[in-house]
């Protein structure tokens, strides 16, 4: 039997998970509507006439994108992956295990971020634990579990069939973009110039999918969102499609590329594509309602675009460019995570 190994960094590989924890999940339960599984980013328990939507996420502190702007980003990274469900975010329980070095003034500033950002998203906290302990550091300072609560029928549970089309917001690799102009703005600056780092920069606030996916849910006829976190575009899409078993015929040149995505990306030479991208909203939807929810995002300007279809599983994950194409498989390692140490070292 054929070894299935871990990557040393990032979100271990589909296969593993679905060999050695997707069906060792404690006492079954009838109210689970969506249980734990690949291309899916929240768990539904069904409580009547409403379901309670949860997902849970590391509490992602980076810090050189300074302490207001990292906090807002680690309660929207929790936000989005509840939204994805049509149901909006309501309530948060947070675990702080914060590195003994964060001082008292840090920890303020911290928190008003997060309880500021959570009034402006409707979002109450509602139980957690805060504390300093050894070995802990940045940019992993604990946990948290967001949850929605919302009529049964606003849920949109992953449902994918052959028809539908892809609708893709803002493009690939937009968290990578947002955290390596963050954390390596001298690499930026050095080979594109100061204004360009500053663009660069400004990506960030992309990285969130809360309004995207409200927007899209409120125009109707999805079949599935998901959150284009790690591997991307790519590795989200694959994991939809492997949720649904159906296949897609996506087409690259349609598919938006930002301009300070692409240079970032080629500076620190990783593929957009496979790379992290908290921000993108990747959608399926039914064809008539597919364009009316493209220019909905557009007029609240979030950029978006048809690139594919969904087609039977038999017929694959296929891209297209031009006239060539190629089968679309699982990146399975994320490159972000490998260049980030690579250029933590370099400035050692």
């Amino acid at each position: 039997m054929k070894k299935i190994e871990l990557p040393r960094l990032g979100k271990i590989h589909p296969d593993f998970f679905n060999k050695h924890i997707y069906h060792k999940l404690g006492k079954p339960d009838p109210s689970l509507l969506v249980k734990p599984q690949n291309g899916v980013d929240f768990g539904v328990v069904d409580l009547g006439e409403q379901v309670m939507v949860l997902s849970t996420d590391p509490f992602f502190i980076a810090k050189e994108l300074g302490i207001e702007k990292a906090a807002w980003f680690a309660v929207h990274i929790i936000a989005s992956d509840v939204a994805v469900s049509g149901i909006a975010p309501k309530y948060l329980a947070i675990d702080l295990n914060l590195p003994p070095q964060i001082t008292e003034e840090e920890l303020v500033r911290l928190w008003k971020a997060v309880h500021n950002e959570c009034k402006r998203l409707c979002i109450s906290v509602v139980t957690g634990h805060t504390a300093r302990y050894a070995g802990c550091n940045y940019p992993m300072v604990g946990g948290a579990t967001m949850f929605g609560l919302g009529k049964k029928k606003e849920l949109i549970n992953p449902a994918v069939k052959a028809g539908d089309v892809i609708i893709i917001s803002k493009g690939p690799a937009i968290e990578a973009t947002g955290l390596l102009s963050a954390y390596f703005p001298e690499f930026i600056q050095a080979k594109y110039g100061a204004s360009f780092l500053k663009r660069a920069q400004n990506i960030f606030y992309q990285m969130s999918t809360v309004k995207d996916a409200s927007i899209a849910a409120s125009v109707g006829g999805l079949t599935a969102m998901h959150d284009a976190t790690e591997c991307g575009i790519w590795g989200g899409l694959f994991e939809i499609a492997q949720h649904s078993r159906v296949g897609m015929c996506i087409d690259l040149d349609k598919i938006i590329l930002q301009e300070e995505v692409r240079l970032v990306c080629s500076c620190f030479d990783i593929d957009p594509y496979k790379s992290i991208s908290e921000g993108t909203l990747l959608a399926m939807a039914n064809k008539k309602k597919a364009k009316f929810i493209v220019s909905a995002l557009e007029e609240n300007g979030i950029p978006a675009s048809i690139v594919g279809e969904v087609t039977e599983q038999r017929k694959g994950m296929r891209v297209f460019s031009g006239n060539k194409s190629h089968e679309l498989k699982h990146p399975r390692v994320d490159p972000f995570w490998g260049k980030f140490e690579e250029y933590l070292k370099k400035r050692k």
